[in-house]
């Protein structure tokens, strides 16, 4: 993996029971990337970003984080492969040959991916606190005040005192204009400021990279703007983002990639001028005339 690559999908599956949502992902983020994900409802956005942080189990492929596995499920093609591999009485050396050797590949690597899964059961929070994750619905917790909300996992989870913690908050406060509201109770607080909240909670763990479902989705149009300013001052100061958007505005003039996903892949990529300006794939068109 490149040095620069912070976040490496490959081969991504997901289902829930029969339905399969995600159908094979291959992306790589940068350090540093603002990759935009559009596409219409239903077509496996908010599952793709789930995956990536661990808060759902893909069902096969593998993710690689600063190098580190933090999923990797390949033998589920080789376990596919050995039921089917019909092993006659008669069989001649090489296809004996053939099905021992991938019964061995299969256990060799249900050894590595068995570790993989152990070590990730010990260190999945670490994981976590790095790649902050941000959803449509806020998620603040209602009997503490936004002070606290800011300064709770950074007290529990990094060990900061309460000195540290609440002197970080002030400053990210500060950063979004909302230092005045530390001590009041989200439900004093319009849904743009909420979001903003959400934000600020999300960077009180210095991750090292931020997703965002749909951040906008749930606010009323005039709540919009304040929102995707605080994300496109992030993206300014270099923090490494995957968002996923209907703000086409946004996508066009923070993203620096963007990327279209329908029926579980990605069915087309590009920088923002030549993916808005002169898209190859028919679905994306059709979404994009009705966006636009």
């Amino acid at each position: 993996m490149s040095d620069n690559v912070i976040l490496s999908v490959k081969n991504l599956y997901k289902k829930f029971g029969k339905l399969e949502v995600l159908k094979g992902i291959d992306i790589d983020i940068k350090k540093g990337d603002v990759v935009a994900v559009i596409g219409p409802s239903g077509c496996g956005k908010s599952t793709f970003l789930r995956c990536l942080n661990r808060l759902e189990t893909p069902t096969a492929g593998e993710i690689l984080f600063e190098g580190n596995y933090i999923f990797k499920n390949e033998r589920i093609y080789l376990k596919q492969r050995l039921k089917s591999f019909v092993l006659p009485k008669n069989a001649d050396d090489a296809t004996k040959t053939e099905y021992e050797n991938l019964k061995a590949e299969y256990a060799a690597l249900r050894k590595e991916e068995k570790a993989i899964e152990k070590y990730l059961q010990k260190h999945l929070d670490l994981h976590r606190q790095k790649i902050g994750m941000v959803f449509q619905q806020f998620n603040l917790f209602p009997h503490l005040t936004v002070l606290q909300n800011v300064t709770l996992a950074p007290i529990r989870l990094k060990k900061l005192s309460q000195e540290d913690a609440q002197a970080q908050a002030q400053r990210l406060l500060k950063l979004v204009g909302l230092e005045d509201k530390a001590n009041v109770y989200p439900s004093t607080l319009s849904g743009g400021q909420k979001q903003r909240i959400a934000i600020v909670r999300a960077l009180a763990m210095s991750p090292d990279v931020m997703l965002f479902d749909e951040p906008t989705s749930a606010l009323d149009p005039e709540m919009v703007g304040e929102v995707l300013k605080v994300i496109t001052d992030l993206a300014k100061d270099g923090m490494t983002m995957v968002v996923v958007t209907h703000e086409m505005g946004f996508a066009k003039e923070v993203a620096n990639r963007v990327i279209f996903m329908s029926e579980g892949v990605i069915k087309e990529e590009n920088e923002p001028k030549a993916f808005f300006a002169n898209p190859k794939d028919e679905r994306l068109k059709e979404f994009l005339s009705k966006v636009l």
